[in-house]
């Protein structure tokens, strides 16, 4: 059995998993990440310990923990080179952690772990597998031949931070025109909020002002109830999305794509206008193409990814 945490700017999920990626136990506590480091690594700890203690378990029975960690990781080493919003530059978090638990700890970037839960339980073998995620930002990750690919540097794949507009909206990273500055529900919070403004006879005020907030559902919702500026919003958002995936596509010829983060809760009245622009403008039109689908694990992929990772590194 395998510790695996999955370590979120609000949120530290953890589970216990078995060699199959099965869930036994589960459980969370807030990050608080302005706080040190060394303070969110005693809690991930201390979460960990609860979670073998509730299992009925003992440190002995488990062979490794997997963190998966939002930024740069040097995983040969444990180290977090670089994770903004958790404030870790050069942290050397495996060596930390080991200060509670005496196991083997293996550091991934998140997104990478949450691809590897998704292929583990849900990617039918694909000799290529990608898992894209919509959420604050673009994230992104391959497993090819049931390994997670990180380029020659660990830092791969940024698929988020491909152009898709030259000299476009400006995103985080300090680039103009990324994918993420489009597709990203931070950016479709963006772009419902100019909607709002040029139609304010549009539900979709209405919506923010009964919620309190501009939230990614609220084109959705307005959408859905045939309000015509949310369906322009929602139809636009989607050919964003379709446009990079389109790309990853081309690039890759993967077996499976799968689309995660919350809003892909929408389900078909997301995927389906997403499936039609792929469908059109995909290169590919003759060889057995790219099957499209939504992540089913949605939480548990991290923490499941992080285990997997730990179980793949073991060996």
């Amino acid at each position: 059995m395998y510790i695996g945490i999955d370590l979120g700017g609000t949120n530290i999920a953890a589970g216990l998993v078995d060699e199959s990626g099965r869930i036994i136990v589960q459980g969370s506590t807030p990050t608080i990440s302005s706080r040190p480091a060394e303070e969110i690594v005693a809690d991930m700890a201390k979460l960990s310990l609860q979670l073998i203690k509730d299992a009925g378990k003992s440190v002995d029975e488990i062979t490794a923990v997997g963190i998966g960690c939002p930024g740069t990781i040097d995983q040969e080493n444990g180290v977090v080179v670089y994770a903004n919003n958790l404030k870790m530059d050069r942290f050397e978090m495996a060596k930390e952690m080991r200060k509670y638990i005496d196991l083997p700890v293996y550091i991934e970037n998140d997104a990478n772990c949450a691809a590897l839960g998704e292929y583990e339980i849900n990617g039918e073998n694909a000799g290529v597998f990608v898992l894209i995620t919509l959420g604050t930002g673009v994230g992104a990750g391959l497993v090819i031949d049931g390994k997670l690919f990180r380029g020659f540097n660990g830092a791969a794949p940024e698929l988020g931070h491909m152009t898709l507009v030259s000299g476009g909206e400006m995103c985080t990273c300090g680039k103009a025109g990324c994918w993420e500055s489009y597709a990203s529900v931070t950016a479709l919070i963006r772009q419902t909020r100019q909607a709002m403004e040029k139609h304010p006879e549009s539900l979709m005020n209405k919506l923010a002002q009964e919620n309190g907030k501009v939230s990614g559902r609220t084109a959705f919702e307005a959408a859905k109830a045939g309000d015509a500026a949310a369906e322009e919003v929602v139809k636009q958002y989607a050919e964003y999305v379709a446009d990079g995936i389109v790309s990853v596509e081309n690039a890759f010829q993967p077996r499976i794509i799968s689309v995660g983060g919350g809003i892909s809760k929408e389900g078909d009245y997301l995927m389906n206008p997403i499936k039609e622009f792929v469908e059109r403008t995909r290169y590919n039109r003759y060889m057995p193409k790219t099957k499209l689908v939504t992540a089913k694990l949605f939480n548990d992929a991290g923490i499941i990814g992080a285990a997997m990772n730990a179980r793949n590194s073991v060996k």
